[in-house]
């Protein structure tokens, strides 16, 4: 598969890094020379200097080749040009446009629908403002995602010593859970991922996943002493775009929602915008402002300013004066390793949610939805399963699978199935894949070749 990349930022460089490592032929396009030279320093793939909605450069790159072209430089504009140019040059080439600005937000669909020359738009900025809401509905969990329209949760929890499960091998849960058992499908233990097997055990400091439907997640939950209590008090530190698109979500909610923000060109534009939240004009890491503002009764604190040390020190700040919770926005992935040593536990990474944006859009098959688990190291995917495929009509134990991929729910109908290895996928059924990233390649060839309606 040959995709073309514009844009050689932050989305861009991180979204070719991950392809190549699943062997893609990746070709990136910016004009800054700069920012090609960390591209080709970094990543083994084709780099050229030029602007990206220049037809004779998209024609030197090979558009005609190309199955996709991601169109993700800092300016809307240029996307939407880049996408109408390789349209023109390339009409078979699948386009995705980033498109930031909230000015946009609402002819999304018309675009694809209408537009010719854009297939898909994305916005990481808006995936960040989804996860974040994924995180308030479980707040004792560090990660959490949704399939099925959210009939179907994955959620990555740590252990620790009151965990009544810590010390047990997964062949032992049986006997440990009564009624409701949620699928463990990945173990994240000294940063290193394990896809266990009945043999591993549970043990305090794991960051283990588990998938569950939505009716049975408080009792899922409780298997491992957390619970989804509700949040009703937010405050955001920062005041960006991602802070006025999250707090216009939670207004919908009815959610007491206050913003401190320094700049007071920035605090003007929020509370004129805004209907109900509370704009504070200060410095989010001001602990006499904190206090003031009463603190210790918010459910959840939500750092979101620019600059990750910021996050990362209001973050730890609020907690220490009473916040019940905190999600913190990192961009640095170096960072990450020690955010649960320093005691952050929920964190959101704007390059993680790019990637996820973008991740469904390029992966063969048809497949309605894919998230990356931290670090790229795996991923879950959704997909639907036809009658042609090798994997109707059998138990999932003769499917013959690469080793580190497993079906984690079948959804049939309003039915949502954790399977086992005798459960039997029928035509139409969707299925919900975790696989590591090594395996990936395999999957989309099973989908694309043995599901021949993809």
């Amino acid at each position: 598969m040959k995709i073309i990349i514009v844009g050689a930022g932050e989305v861009g460089f991180h979204i070719a890094s991950h392809l190549v490592r699943e062997n893609k032929e990746v070709v990136i396009i910016d004009h800054d020379a700069a920012a090609i030279r960390r591209v080709s320093d970094h990543i083994d793939v084709q780099t050229m200097i030029g602007i990206g909605s220049s037809p004779e450069i998209l024609e030197e790159a090979g558009i005609r080749e190309a199955e996709i072209m991601l169109a993700v430089t800092n300016s809307d504009e240029t996307n939407l040009v880049a996408c109408m140019v390789a349209n023109i040059l390339s009409p078979s080439t699948k386009k995705l446009a980033r498109i930031r600005s909230g000015d946009y937000d609402q002819y999304h669909e018309l675009f694809c629908r209408n537009a010719p020359n854009i297939d898909t738009v994305i916005n990481p900025e808006m995936e960040v403002v989804t996860t974040i809401e994924h995180l308030i509905s479980v707040p004792n969990a560090a990660d959490v995602g949704e399939f099925a329209g959210g009939r179907v949760k994955f959620i990555g929890i740590r252990l620790d010593d009151a965990t009544p499960l810590a010390g047990s091998r997964l062949l032992e849960l049986p006997d440990r859970i009564q009624g409701h058992r949620p699928l463990i499908f990945a173990i994240i233990r000294d940063e290193t991922l394990i896809v266990p097997s009945g043999k591993d055990r549970l043990l305090p400091g794991d960051l283990i996943y588990f998938i569950t439907d939505d009716e049975h997640l408080e009792a899922s939950l409780r298997q491992f002493n957390k619970h989804a209590d509700p949040v009703r008090r937010v405050l955001i530190i920062g005041g960006g775009r991602i802070s006025l698109r999250l707090a216009s979500r939670l207004e919908q909610k009815s959610i007491h929602t206050k913003i401190i923000e320094k700049r007071p060109d920035r605090c003007s534009l929020m509370a004129e915008k805004l209907h109900r939240t509370v704009v504070l004009c200060g410095d989010g890491s001001d602990q006499a402002l904190l206090k003031e503002e009463n603190i210790q009764d918010a459910d959840m604190v939500i750092t979101l300013t620019d600059d990750d040390e910021t996050n990362i020190l209001a973050s730890l700040l609020a907690k220490r004066l009473g916040a019940w919770k905190t999600i913190t926005k990192i961009s640095k992935f170096s960072y990450f390793p020690l955010m649960h040593t320093i005691g952050i536990n929920q964190v959101v990474d704007p390059r993680l949610s790019a990637i996820n944006s973008i991740l469904q859009h390029i992966r063969r098959g048809k497949v309605l939805s894919s998230v990356s688990i931290r670090g790229e190291d795996a991923e879950i995917m959704e997909a639907v399963a036809l009658e042609t495929t090798d994997i109707v009509g059998k138990p999932l134990m003769d499917v013959p699978f690469p080793k580190g991929v497993l079906v984690t729910t079948i959804l049939r109908g309003e039915n949502v199935i954790i399977p086992t290895g005798q459960s039997v996928v029928a035509p139409n059924d969707r299925i919900i894949i975790f696989a590591r990233r090594e395996a990936i390649p395999k999957i989309e060839k099973i989908l694309a070749v043995k599901l021949e309606y993809f």
